[in-house]
């Protein structure tokens, strides 16, 4: 008899585990994103990060449950289900275009309520809160949500191409895009925690200007990485991207960034 899937079967995949890592990377998929997104770059961490990514529901395997519509409510859901690993050891987030909304969401809730400082929130593919403007895909229709979607070219065409996977698809995607594009935060809000933004040069929903305006949401350090592409440059360029990845979490282990109390 199987038995009742946990809080973190639900929602975190591990790819490939570590439980001997150091770190845990957790990975923040994008609107209308899956976990198996972030499958290449978890293969590329090095064995002291461990890459815990996450699923959202009303998908894949979680096609049956409610999706989520607002960015707060996502990362309070995940935020309830990490405390635990959270409290094991050290934690850093990697949220790509609205996954980089709920991470920023996350690490406020990991400073404040649990008194843990992520190592580093690395926010890709997204303009800094400060600088979120109003969209409206969400409130095209479902033609119009389908042309946006294969302009990105983040979603697999096989599921844009089978009628039958996309009408399963597409009330999670529009549901993403409305809790990504009607995010808001209050003014000069700030973590104590690093942030990286990463972007790519030709992203035409994200500027190299609003990308670098993340630093105005930290106390701690800023970096910018640019690498070549669009919005879904991580696709193409996921050895840079890993790269990153290390080198900042391999400095601030060696600063002693992570603070549990």
């Amino acid at each position: 008899m199987a038995l009742p899937a946990t809080g973190e079967s639900r929602w975190f995949r591990r790819f490939h585990p570590n439980p001997e890592a150091d770190i845990s990377l957790v990975c923040l998929p994008h609107a209308g994103g899956t976990a198996s997104f972030y499958f290449p770059l978890s293969e590329l961490l090095p064995s002291t990060v461990e890459a815990v990514v996450v699923q959202y529901p009303g998908r894949q395997d979680r096609l049956s449950e409610p999706c989520v519509e607002s960015v707060p409510e996502m990362a309070r859901a995940v935020f309830d289900v990490l405390k635990p690993l959270a409290a094991k050891r050290p934690v850093a987030l990697f949220g790509h275009s609205m996954g980089a909304a709920v991470g920023f969401e996350l690490a406020m809730l990991l400073e404040r309520e649990l008194g843990t400082t992520p190592l580093a929130l690395f926010a890709s593919a997204r303009s800094a809160p400060s600088l979120q403007r109003g969209r409206d895909i969400h409130r095209l229709d479902d033609a119009g949500l389908v042309a946006e979607l294969r302009r990105l070219s983040g979603t697999d065409a096989q599921i844009l191409d089978e009628r039958e996977l996309l009408q399963l698809a597409l009330p999670s995607i529009r549901s993403d895009y409305k809790a990504s594009e009607t995010y808001q935060t209050e003014p000069g809000t700030a973590l104590r925690c690093d942030i990286v933004a990463l972007t790519g040069e030709a992203d035409d929903h994200v500027s190299v200007e609003e990308a670098a305006s993340w630093r105005e949401h930290t106390a701690g350090s800023f970096d910018l990485r640019v690498f070549p592409g669009g919005h879904f440059y991580v696709a193409e360029h996921g050895t840079a991207v890993a790269a990153a990845i290390t080198d900042t979490l391999s400095a601030a282990r060696t600063r002693g960034g992570q603070t549990i109390g």
